[in-house]
């Protein structure tokens, strides 16, 4: 109602975000609150011949579901939650098998984003030699991305019986999932020019009048120290999404300020993890999740949530795994 609120576009805007923020939860908790009264009134109702006992289950199941909702979306508080995600998926060592179980992966995914309304943008695709894909790099759209999808982040190992086997051999093999908030202009991120090296190359593909022609796909190399623990970081980004050359450049410093922000934020859990003894560490590197087609088991090693519905998690059912992940944390 201030006379001068939309004097500053962006400030009005924001104020508008933290109200609607707000008024979700309150919306949300009403919705709950209702809920639950209704079930406690329940018994009554039965006893006066205005509902039955399968209405009271009913009550109680939708009762349940509105809870957890709610109590979902509280493990969703961080600041960083309620970003868009950037998610790189890279294919280990195993040639073939790889190749194809990263594939399987970004199949996984993009059909997961498609059934909860996300808009996904591929910024970078190497495709493997034979099959499948060696590396790819995209962006995921929407409220509460990264939320829902850090999740994910860490070693994927497959156990199946390879059809790039002759023998139908059992095959093990693994990709990895690196998934960072997706920052925009409102994120504040340091970035040290000097640490900046670019190197230009042609980008790979079918067709377009620039691609394989002009050098329009960009490589950032980043390199710097960390002043707490003197540890040397290094990161390089590709970035082929357009034939234009400054916005690949653009696209490139995007997907490292998210990454540096991913660095802070890592620091800053794993300090909290150390004081909370009794809470598990999430690191890079570690394998989270194991797929056994054969035994039709899929399962989370950190929550030990596990399913054997393996083709509806292949085809983007992730929910359970999601859920568990945030209540556990």
């Amino acid at each position: 109602m201030e006379p001068n609120f939309w004097d500053n576009p962006e400030k009005a805007q924001e104020q508008l975000r933290k109200v609607a923020s707000i008024k979700s939860w309150v919306e949300g908790f009403d919705e709950v609150k209702k809920a639950v009264d209704e079930v406690e009134l329940m018994p009554e109702f039965i006893e006066a011949g205005l509902a039955s006992e399968e209405d009271a289950e009913k009550a109680y199941a939708r009762a349940l579901e509105l809870v957890e909702k709610l109590e979902l979306r509280n493990m969703l508080s961080g600041e960083e939650d309620k970003m868009g995600a950037i998610v790189d998926i890279n294919a280990g060592a195993g040639g073939t098998e790889a190749l194809d179980w990263a594939s399987m992966l970004l199949r996984m995914y993009t059909r997961w984003c498609d059934a909860h309304g996300y808009k996904v943008k591929m910024l970078d695709f190497q495709e493997g030699d034979e099959v499948g894909v060696k590396s790819c790099t995209m962006e995921v759209e929407g409220d509460f991305a990264y939320g829902y999808l850090k999740s994910e982040n860490g070693v994927h190992r497959l156990v199946r019986l390879s059809p790039f086997n002759a023998n139908n051999k059992r095959q093990t093999t693994f990709a990895s999932v690196a998934v960072t908030p997706a920052v925009d202009d409102t994120i504040e991120v340091v970035i040290n020019p000097a640490n900046i090296e670019w190197e230009t190359f042609r980008s790979s593909g079918a067709g377009g009048q620039n691609v394989n022609k002009v050098e329009t796909a960009a490589r950032l190399r980043y390199h710097f120290k960390d002043e707490q623990t003197g540890e040397e970081i290094s990161y390089v980004i590709e970035n082929q999404e357009t034939r234009s050359q400054l916005m690949n450049k653009e696209n490139a410093m995007r997907i490292l300020r998210s990454k540096l922000y991913q660095y802070e934020l890592e620091k800053r859990r794993a300090t909290q993890q150390a004081i909370e003894a009794d809470k598990k560490k999430i690191e890079w590197g570690s394998q989270i999740r194991s797929y056994v087609l054969d035994d039709r088991r899929v399962k989370d090693h950190r929550t030990g949530f596990q399913t054997t519905d393996c083709d509806g998690v292949l085809d983007g059912d992730l929910d359970g795994f999601i859920k568990a992940y945030l209540m556990e944390n």
